[in-house]
C-alpha cells in the first residue's frame, strides 16, 4: 500500500472530530471563530461543543453550535448532559436542535451542580440516550463517552464496562473516549467491549500537552493516568513552556500515529479552543494534504 493510499483511506473511513468549549466573552467568541475556520479546512466529520456544569452555559452551547452549523459547513454536535434536568427540559432542547438542523448529539450524564440534591429524571447517560431515541427516532447521531481507564466514580472496570454497554444498547451510534496517554489502556478497553459484542466505533479522545500543572490537575480530576515516566519528564521542564510544547507535540503525535496504525477508528481532539497544537499534530501524523 503506497503512502498516499493510506492517507486517502485515512480520511474517508476514519472519524475525525474537534471539540470546543462555549466562549464566555466576545473576545473568546471571536477567537473561536478564527480557530474554527482554520480547523474546518481539515474537513473533520464534526465539531463538538461542550456543556458547562449545571447548565450554566446551556445557552452558550446552543448559540455556539448554531453558529458553527450555519457558518462552517461542518456538522456541529452539542454536548447534552441530563443530570438535574427534567424530561420536559430535555425535550425542549432536542426540539430546538432538531428545528435548527442539528443531527448529532454527544449524550452525557454530566456533573451534578455542586450542592445540588436534585438528580432530575435522568440519573445516567443510558437513560438520556433511551429518551432521545424514544422522542426523536433516528434523527440524531448519538455519541456517548467511554472511559478506557475507568470512570472516576466507577467501583471497578467490570461495572464501568457494563455501564458503557447500557449506553450502547440504548442506541448510541458511536463513542468518544476520555483522553489517555497509554495506548494499551485504550486497546484493553476496546477488546473487552468487542468481546461483549460492541460494534460501534470507539474513537480515542486526544488531549494535546501544553501546560503540565494544568494537565496534572485536570487528569487527577477526570481519572486520566499520566504515566510516571511522562510525569517525570514533564516535571524536568518545570515552567519551560516551549520545551513542554515541543515534547508534548512529539509524544502525542506518536500516540496518534500508533493508534491509527493499530486500527483506531479515528481521533477526537480536545482543542481547548486553540489551533495549535492540534494542527501541528495533524501535520505530523501525515493527515494534512
Amino acid at each position: 500500500m503506497t503512502d498516499d493510499h493510506q492517507h486517502d483511506h485515512h480520511h474517508d473511513d476514519l472519524i475525525f472530530s474537534f471539540e470546543f468549549f462555549p466562549p464566555k466573552t466576545d473576545k473568546g467568541a471571536e477567537n473561536l471563530r478564527a480557530v474554527r475556520n482554520e480547523l474546518a479546512a481539515l474537513n473533520p466529520r464534526f465539531f463538538s461543543v461542550t456543556y458547562g456544569a449545571g447548565g450554566s452555559t446551556q445557552a452558550n452551547t446552543l448559540n455556539t453550535v448554531l453558529e458553527i452549523q450555519r457558518d462552517s459547513g461542518i456538522e456541529a454536535a452539542p454536548h447534552l448532559s441530563c443530570v438535574g434536568s427534567s424530561a420536559e427540559q430535555i425535550r425542549e432542547i432536542l426540539d430546538t436542535y432538531r428545528n435548527n438542523g442539528i443531527k448529532h448529539i454527544v449524550a452525557l450524564r454530566g456533573d451534578l451542580p455542586s450542592g445540588s440534591r436534585d438528580l432530575g429524571q435522568f440519573r445516567y447517560a443510558n437513560e438520556l440516550v433511551e429518551f432521545i431515541r424514544k422522542e426523536t427516532g433516528d434523527h440524531f447521531n448519538i455519541e456517548v463517552a467511554a472511559y478506557p481507564e475507568m470512570h472516576p466514580q466507577a467501583p471497578n472496570l467490570k461495572v464501568d464496562i457494563d455501564n458503557f454497554l447500557r449506553k450502547v444498547n440504548a442506541g448510541a451510534n458511536s463513542a468518544i473516549t476520555q483522553y489517555f496517554f497509554n495506548a494499551d489502556a485504550y486497546w484493553h478497553f476496546v477488546d473487552e467491549c468487542v468481546k461483549k459484542g460492541v460494534e460501534i466505533p470507539i474513537v480515542p479522545g486526544i488531549m494535546p500537552i501544553t501546560n503540565y500543572s494544568q494537565l496534572a490537575r485536570f487528569s487527577d480530576m477526570c481519572g486520566a493516568e499520566i504515566p510516571r515516566w511522562l510525569r517525570k519528564q514533564l516535571e524536568t521542564y518545570a515552567d519551560d513552556v516551549e520545551s513542554i510544547a515541543k515534547f508534548g507535540e512529539e509524544f502525542i503525535s506518536l500516540l496518534c500515529e500508533n493508534l491509527l496504525e493499530t486500527g483506531a477508528p479515528g481521533l477526537h481532539f480536545y482543542t481547548m479552543n486553540r489551533v495549535e497544537p492540534t494542527m501541528s499534530i495533524w501535520k505530523n501524523i501525515g493527515l494534512a494534504d
